[in-house]
């Protein structure tokens, strides 16, 4: 009878022996993880960023939490993250906020993304999910819907073309537009 007891106990042993060699050597050979973002591949990591331009009787001042610039051939590609734009005209000023955009230097273009939000000192509101700028066509549009408010009024559409040479707007797609007695 002892010498069954002893019996089960080596094999019992032993089990025990086999299952947390088996166990040690599968925890040493699975890859693990990195925890926390990962690496940014930019060429230049900026945080805090300020840029300032003056052309005309036209200023703008673009603001960034952080902005994350790549040299791609020469392209000048910059994301940006918590946009802020502030432009001076002699008539009005306009504010446009983002949760993130793009600048491509080269070819003058800034796209925001993410409750892009235009506001001006004379009452218009423009609310978006992505707003795109053209500098050499001076042209702003956006092919997500939109909602245009003041002036007593809410214009909601699908698309906004805004070419700035003409001054002209165009709201497309299914428009709903809702106007308030007194206004314009």
């Amino acid at each position: 009878m002892r010498r069954l007891a002893h019996g089960i106990l080596a094999v019992v042993v032993a089990f025990v022996l086999v299952v947390a060699a088996t166990l040690y050597a599968r925890t040493r050979s699975r890859d693990v993880e990195p925890v926390g973002p990962a690496p940014v591949k930019a060429d230049l990591n900026v945080k805090e960023v300020r840029i300032e331009e003056e052309s005309g009787t036209m200023r703008w001042r673009l603001t960034a939490e952080q902005a994350l610039i790549y040299d791609e051939k020469g392209a000048g590609r910059t994301e940006l993250r918590r946009v802020n734009v502030e432009v001076d005209e002699p008539d009005r000023t306009w504010t446009i906020v983002g949760d993130e955009g793009e600048y491509l230097q080269k070819e003058k273009k800034i796209e925001l993304r993410g409750n892009v939000v235009v506001t001006s000192s004379d009452g218009l509101r423009l609310e978006t999910d992505v707003l795109r700028w053209s500098g050499d066509e001076r042209r702003l549009w956006t092919d997500a819907p939109v909602v245009l408010s003041g002036r007593n009024g809410v214009v909601r559409g699908r698309t906004l073309e805004v070419a700035m040479a003409s001054d002209a707007t165009t709201i497309g797609g299914r428009v709903h537009a809702r106007f308030e007695p007194g206004g314009r």
